[in-house]
């Protein structure tokens, strides 16, 4: 189970993880510990549903946002360089870099790439990138342009992707690296992690996690039927979220946090001590709404976001965490700074209330707190949230047979044009109509008759999540827009279909115009 390292977990760790992961259905973790003392890291599980090769320190796990952190490292890196600032202004670091708003576009500096506060609502952009699309970094940094903007500039915190792939692209115009190189050599290599690697694109075979979600109430491998679960390749996205890295690759890199730049055991330096506070330092507020009444000891008082990492407070200790999700994967990191404690867990399954449960039992152990049965109080509130997506689910799947569309199904056919996202393709199909989003790669299916001028979605791949399509006709009878939204209540943000609007262009422009 555990590497050959000095730390002192609790004693009921084994039993504890490996209860929760049968509990929730996860098939494997890992979990990475740093003490004052020393570090550990330890595998549960197996890497693969119904498979029998087990989880180690050594298997890679993708560790989704928490890739932010590294990305901020980076940046931080050639701010003791002499290279850059916080504070550089985008547009003078990268030429023709636009947003939406033009204030927004000339103001937005490196800092605010990194907190989350540009304006975009919570996972605006996110198509782009996910499931798996066909569009170059440079191309989505282009594309920013083309999101309006949820809020006014600076004003309120909302989680998002895009601007870290744009942090990127910053770094590698500053560096004269890629992202993946620079990652590589600056930070993999001089903290000795071995394991990791900065791309989905070098993981398809070796001692990795293959991903796993909960898709018609079972959790299940994600892939084609019969074959082994496919890894979709989301490089495109790298500096928001590609990094797959292990258990014990993860104690090095807790390490060097919670010495503040300080890489043990040559007292050489990843980055300052200053760059390690700036980090740290709170940015911006993060709301911190009442939540669920099962989880309410886990509630900060206060939360903030900083350069990369959150900042809050839990039994009157400050702690700094930091989440992942990805196709497949979730990830937690949380470390207490005052005593030098640093907590990761990864695994291979959706399953967010199955890793608070196993990080919140370690964090109660380091702080001596009364223990809480969180992976009880989580499996409660999951359930509930399941039992509602659900409903929701099996209203979509049973459309009034008898109820038809107001118009011939022809006239729905056609490309449609969202000015951020690009083309999507409506066609006439021998049972219906069939949707196309030209730039995602499997993201294309039926779409099933619900009501009135709105349809759902039945997607070929279980695991993208489906929605409604509702069409606006005029009053001459033709179309003449879409919007989309989620069927579930509780769909992943990045399935962002409300901020899309489609509208119709012919064929012909299709042909001309590139997505």
């Amino acid at each position: 189970m555990a590497s050959p390292l000095a730390a002192a977990p609790p004693a009921d760790i084994e039993n504890y993880v490996t209860s929760t992961l049968t509990n929730f259905g996860v098939p494997g973790a890992a979990v990475a510990i740093v003490e004052p003392g020393g570090s550990a890291a330890l595998g549960f599980g197996v890497r693969k549903l119904a498979g029998t090769m087990r989880v180690d320190e050594h298997t890679l796990f993708p560790i989704g946002s928490n890739t932010k952190a590294f990305t901020v490292a980076g940046l931080a890196i050639l701010i003791d360089r002499g290279k850059l600032s916080w504070d550089d202004r985008i547009e003078d670091v990268l030429p023709g870099f636009k947003l939406y708003d033009a204030y927004a576009s000339r103001e937005l500096t490196v800092r605010d790439l990194l907190t989350h506060r540009s304006g975009l609502g919570k996972g605006q952009g996110d198509l782009l990138i996910f499931p798996e699309t066909s569009y170059s970094r440079k191309e989505i940094v282009d594309r920013l342009r083309f999101l309006p903007p949820k809020t006014s500039f600076r004003s309120v915190f909302a989680y998002d992707n895009v601007l870290y792939i744009a942090a990127g692209v910053l770094l590698e115009r500053v560096s004269g690296q890629r992202w993946e190189d620079f990652t590589r050599k600056e930070i993999f290599e001089p903290l000795g992690m071995r394991d990791a690697t900065p791309s989905f694109g070098e993981i398809r075979t070796g001692n990795r996690a293959w991903p796993h979600a909960r898709t018609s109430g079972l959790v299940r491998g994600l892939g084609p039927v019969g074959a082994l679960p496919s890894v979709p390749n989301i490089d495109n996205e790298a500096p928001a979220g590609s990094i797959n890295a292990s258990a014990t690759d993860m104690t090095k890199w807790m390490s060097v946090q919670l010495r503040h730049g300080e890489i043990i055991p040559d007292g050489k330096r990843l980055f300052s001590e200053t760059r390690a506070r700036e980090m740290w330092a709170p940015q911006v507020i993060v709301p911190t709404p009442p939540g669920e009444p099962e989880l309410a000891t886990s509630r900060p008082n206060l939360e903030a976001y900083g350069l990369g990492w959150t900042i809050s407070d839990y039994r009157g200790h400050k702690i700094v965490t930091h989440g992942g999700g990805v196709y497949g994967g979730i990830s937690m990191v949380v470390m207490i700074p005052d005593l030098g404690v640093g907590i990761t867990v990864l695994t291979n399954a959706e399953e967010h209330y199955a890793v608070k449960a196993i990080a919140y039992h370690l964090l109660d152990h380091y702080l001596g707190a009364s223990p809480v049965d969180w992976a009880a109080a989580g499996k409660i509130v999951r359930d509930r949230q399941l039992g509602l997506a659900e409903m929701a689910v099996r209203a979509a799947v049973k459309p009034d047979e008898n109820v038809t569309p107001p118009l011939p199904l022809q006239t729905y056919a056609g490309v449609y044009r969202d000015a951020w996202y690009g083309t999507i393709t409506v066609t006439r199909a021998a049972n219906g109509l069939a949707m196309s989003f030209d730039r995602s790669t499997g993201m294309a299916g039926q779409l099933i008759h619900v009501d009135h001028d709105t349809f759902r979605t039945h997607w070929g791949d279980p695991a993208i999540e489906n929605a409604y399509v509702t069409f606006a006709v005029g009053s001459d009878r033709r179309v003449k827009s879409a919007r989309m939204k989620p069927v579930s209540p509780i769909a992943d943000f990045s399935f962002d279909f409300s901020d899309l609007l489609l509208l119709p262009v012919s064929l012909s422009e299709s042909a001309r115009q590139s997505p």
